[in-house]
């Protein structure tokens, strides 16, 4: 973990390590498979290690013009500046960028390759949404994703999967490209090897991936609560944005998947089969951890 005053988890670090080994194992893989299906050792080593390289040195940019979002300097947004400032300086941490999107949604995400690159962002729903102390509990959630550097894990993480799905969908055109004239019979037998390690390596990532996202959100839940000291406010700021999150047109909250994974709160509704996929563990849970806190710090105190 960086310097930080944030409380340390074993479980998380440990998770992160197994993550890091299987995507590893991942890498190697699908660049094997890549070696195979190019007959170029050399485009397949850059291009498995120049996808993983632009999605951690340029996520935190990407994940901002994802959501359209904009960084905002302290005298456009004094007050939520201000909240960053007091958490950052009782966590013992560098100040991350500080972005605003302008959608309804309310939500708020880390993003960032270190804690001296990075960046939080919130939207403009959750700001109407949540009261001071609430808003305030959600950014120390988010917080603790830089400080713990399972933000880093989950960026890298999907950038195999994206590379697997984009192989998938343009195998054909590589084979084409790629194949000499004198291996046109191999052709079909090369797009079904490649088309097949590419759904495995696909599916791999995404359970691994999802695993992570859901005990990193039980974490920062924690590191959060235990930071500010008042767990029953991310509680209510939970429970709010659950049941606002309902009331999202579904073509906002389609648009929004691709950063499900970083969001403090799913963008999804019950009724959206993306429920099923969920990349965070179920309401109830993180309420009831939450619960567990709260009893804890009344205990010391």
């Amino acid at each position: 973990m960086a310097r930080t005053r944030f409380r340390t988890d074993r479980g998380l670090t440990l998770r992160m390590g197994g993550v890091g080994f299987g995507l590893g194992a991942l890498y190697i893989l699908f660049g094997a498979a890549l070696f195979a299906f190019m007959g170029n050792g050399v485009i397949a080593l850059v291009i498995v290690l120049g996808i993983a390289w632009g999605q951690w040195y340029f996520s935190d940019t990407l994940a901002l013009k994802s959501m359209n979002a904009q960084v905002v300097e302290p005298q456009q947004a004094p007050e939520l500046h201000a909240m960053i400032d007091r958490l950052c300086v009782m966590a013992d941490m560098p100040k991350p960028r500080v972005a605003v999107a302008v959608t309804d949604m309310p939500n708020a995400f880390a993003t960032g390759r270190s804690p001296k690159h990075s960046a939080v962002c919130v939207t403009t729903g959750i700001m109407q949404r949540l009261d001071a102390d609430e808003l305030e509990g959600v950014l120390a959630h988010e917080l603790s994703h830089v400080a713990n550097r399972d933000v880093t894990v989950m960026t890298v993480a999907s950038s195999i999967g994206l590379l697997a799905g984009f192989i998938t969908r343009w195998g054909m055109y590589f084979s084409g490209a790629f194949s000499g004239r004198g291996r046109n019979n191999n052709q079909g037998l090369a797009f079904i090897v490649i088309f097949l390690v590419s759904m495995v390596v696909y599916a791999v990532s995404f359970v691994l991936t999802r695993s992570l996202s859901r005990y990193r959100e039980l974490s920062a839940d924690r590191s959060g609560a235990y930071m500010t000291g008042r767990p029953s406010k991310l509680s209510s700021a939970l429970v709010k944005i659950s049941g606002e999150m309902a009331a999202i047109p579904n073509r906002d909250l389609r648009d929004s998947q691709a950063m499900s994974a970083f969001f403090f709160a799913p963008a999804i509704n019950r009724e959206s089969i993306g429920a099923l996929f969920s990349t965070h563990p179920p309401l109830q849970q993180r309420l009831d951890q939450l619960a567990r806190v709260s009893a804890e710090l009344s205990e010391q105190g």
